[in-house]
Order: C-alpha cells, then sequence, then structure tokens
C-alpha cells in the first residue's frame, strides 16, 4: 500500500470541490465530507514522512459514537497541508515545492529533519479518511497548523449563517457558492433592496447579453459568506452589490466582519468539541450573520457606497491601453487576467474609471479558479480608484 501512496504522492488529491452551486449541491457535498472527516492533535514524533506522504503512528485511538477511530495511517497532503508544513517548519514554501516535484527523499529529509528538532511540539493535523467509516487506514492530509487553532466547520457555519439570515426577518437568497480544498464562499442577495444606479452603468454593454445600465440600471444590496477550515483565512461577511445587467459583483472588502479561527490549546489525540463550546461558536457565527443582513441588506448603506463610487467613476479613460497598464501593474494583476480586463473594458464599452471597474468583475466572473476569482473580484474598487487617479494626472 506505501508504494501505491508513493505513486500517488505527487497528485495531492483534494476533498470535493464546487463552482457556481446551488445551497442545495453544496449542503450535500459538505455533508459527505463531514462524515470522513479527522482531526486530530498530535506530537512531532509521532509524525513522519514517506514518499511525500504523512505517516501518523503512536496516537491513542479514540472512542467516538459512532465507535473506536484509529488514527494511524497514511495520509496524502494536499497543497495547503504542504504550504502548512512550510509555515509552522519554517522551510521556504517555493522550496519545499521543488523538493516535492523533483526530489521527494529530500522533501522527506528536511520534514522529518525539522520535525526531529522538537519531537514534543504538538501540531493540528485535518484530515479527511477515504473511507467514510474509518476501515481504510489513509487519506487526505488537508492542514498541518497549530494546536491552538479553533475549528469552524463548513457545514456547521452554513446552517448557524442561514439561521442568522432566517432570524434577520429579511427576505434574502443565496444565489451561489464556491467550495475548494481552501476557502468556502456564500453569495447572498437581496433584490427587494434594489437602487438605481443611472450614473454608475451610464453607456455600460453587459459582454454577456449585449443590454445596456441604461436599459437595466439596478444594483441590489447583498454580502458573501468567507470561511476557511484549512487556516486559510478567517470566517469573514463582506457586502457585495450585484449589477443587474451583468451580474457583476462588487465587494467591499473595507467593511468585512470578521472572525479569526483561534482559540486555547487542545489536548491530544481526536479532538471532540464540547456541546457547550460549539453551541457558543456557532451562536456568535448567527448573530454576526444576522448583524450583517441589518446592516449590509440596507438602502441607506447602499446608497452611500454608490455615491462614493460615483464619484471616481465618471471620470473619462483617454487611453485605455494605458491605464489598464497601469491599473494592472499597480494591483500586481498579471498573465490571462490582465488580457481578460482589457478584452472586457473594450467590450462593456464604458470608457471610464467605472468602465475599468466592470470591466475586472467581469473577467472575476470568467475565471474557473474560485479563489482566484474572489480574489480579482476584491480588487475592482481599488482598480476604479486607481484608474481615476491615473485619469486625473
Amino acid at each position: 500500500m506505501t508504494q501505491q501512496l508513493a505513486q500517488r504522492a505527487t497528485v495531492r488529491t483534494s476533498p470535493e470541490g464546487a463552482r457556481n452551486a446551488s445551497l442545495g449541491d453544496l449542503a450535500t457535498i459538505l455533508q459527505s465530507q463531514q462524515e470522513r472527516k479527522l482531526d486530530v492533535i498530535a506530537r512531532a514524533s509521532a509524525l513522519d514522512m514517506r514518499d511525500g506522504n504523512l505517516i501518523i503512528q503512536g496516537v491513542e485511538p479514540s472512542l467516538q459514537p459512532t465507535g473506536v477511530v484509529d488514527v494511524d495511517g497514511t495520509y496524502r497532503p494536499t497543497e495547503v497541508a504542504d504550504e502548512g508544513f512550510a509555515d509552522k517548519l519554517k522551510i521556504p514554501v517555493q522550496y519545499l515545492r521543488r523538493m516535492r516535484a523533483e526530489h521527494l527523499s529530500l522533501y522527506d529529509l528536511n520534514v522529518n529533519g525539522w520535525l526531529e528538532r522538537d519531537p514534543s511540539r504538538r501540531f493540528l493535523i485535518r484530515a479527511m479518511r477515504s473511507d467514510a467509516h474509518g476501515g481504510e487506514r489513509e487519506g487526505v492530509a488537508r492542514a498541518f497548523l497549530s494546536d491552538s487553532y479553533r475549528l469552524i466547520d463548513n457545514f456547521d457555519l452554513l446552517l448557524a449563517a442561514l439561521d442568522g439570515i432566517k432570524q434577520s426577518g429579511h427576505a434574502a437568497q443565496v444565489t451561489g457558492c464556491d467550495l475548494t480544498d481552501r476557502r468556502m464562499y456564500v453569495r447572498v442577495e437581496s433584490e427587494e433592496v434594489a437602487v438605481q444606479a443611472r450614473e454608475l452603468l451610464k453607456g455600460y454593454r453587459s459582454p454577456y447579453t449585449g443590454q445596456t445600465g441604461d436599459e437595466l440600471p439596478m444594483i441590489s444590496a447583498g454580502f458573501v459568506i468567507r470561511n476557511s477550515e484549512v487556516g486559510d483565512g478567517a470566517f469573514t461577511i463582506t457586502p457585495r452589490a450585484v449589477v443587474q445587467v451583468c451580474t457583476n459583483g462588487l465587494t467591499m472588502t473595507e467593511d468585512v466582519m470578521r472572525e479569526v479561527h483561534l482559540g486555547g490549546k487542545q489536548d491530544q489525540g481526536v479532538i471532540q468539541w464540547s456541546g457547550t463550546t460549539q453551541d457558543k461558536v456557532l451562536e456568535l457565527i448567527t448573530a454576526k450573520t444576522t448583524d450583517a443582513v441589518r446592516t449590509f441588506l440596507s438602502r441607506t448603506y447602499v446608497e452611500d457606497k454608490l455615491r462614493a463610487i460615483e464619484a471616481d467613476a465618471g471620470r473619462p479613460v483617454t487611453n485605455p491601453t494605458h491605464t489598464i497598464e497601469h491599473v494592472t501593474k499597480k494591483l500586481s494583476i498579471t498573465g490571462a487576467a490582465k488580457e481578460s480586463i482589457l478584452s472586457h473594458f473594450i467590450q462593456g464599452r464604458q470608457i471610464t474609471a467605472g468602465g475599468v471597474m466592470q470591466a475586472v468583475t467581469a473577467a472575476a466572473q470568467q475565471i474557473p479558479n474560485a479563489d482566484t476569482a474572489h480574489a480579482l473580484e476584491a480588487l475592482a474598487l481599488p482598480a476604479l480608484r486607481a484608474a481615476a487617479a491615473y485619469a486625473a494626472a
């Protein structure tokens, strides 16, 4: 079995993901993952890297409601887990990636060498078993984290957030979901809270349908919920307006609500949160979501943000190529994304700083990788400000 796993070690299989999924599809995937999750606190002395795979051995089995859970086994690290090894063991991440790709035995030697320096040091390993019932002693190492990392799982968080939306009494809908091996994203929108943005959308043409902002001048209030189970960011709720004519999203990161995954030290072995602790965490998430609905799904909030955006959006762009070059360089946008922004700017026919903003959000919609897409969408408003400043210079 070890030889077979070694042959697959460079593949680094990730848990099942989704892009632009429905709420029902996301819930089904998360429920399936919940049944196969394994979280364990282990000392460095119980860990060994062989052929690029993490071996856990010597951890006491734990009695769970479903039976005895035997932690010991072989786990294939994902890219996220490799980043965790690099961070916690102070190994340059690019060097670690190169060793995995080109010299696997050197990769093992480096990781094991640093683990051996402090054998009593404890880590949290977030894994996913191949078998939901724990019969197979193999699986995926999803993350390698500090033993003080507080778990907020996507499925529990999703249920708590939906409860928060319900408790707000506001009619809001989940319009799309993304799930990667790093993060979960849930987009929420309220068509009831929509305002006219004729000045912002004047002359803009959707690159998807050809309809214009003059025909469909509304933008709707919304927000996006984000969470990482693997240490790649806090639980956040970020306001997001949706442009009716093209469904482009404008995320306003300066107003983000966040909850960091930090807590007290955990005991060694399989992690089982007490009901009281878990309930308090989920109650906080529900309360924050309720607050977010009442704050972000407000006509006053959207109108205030719209006025601030329109102050820069109308500045004319006299040299599109130079402007896009300046904006993308300033925001470190390169490659295909940069070319896509220029293409969408031309298609949008709105030769203003606002058109640059729309081009960024339109380009983000076309990116298959959800993490990359959300990161690009978050740059839309900075791109607007950069384009306006460049036009005024």
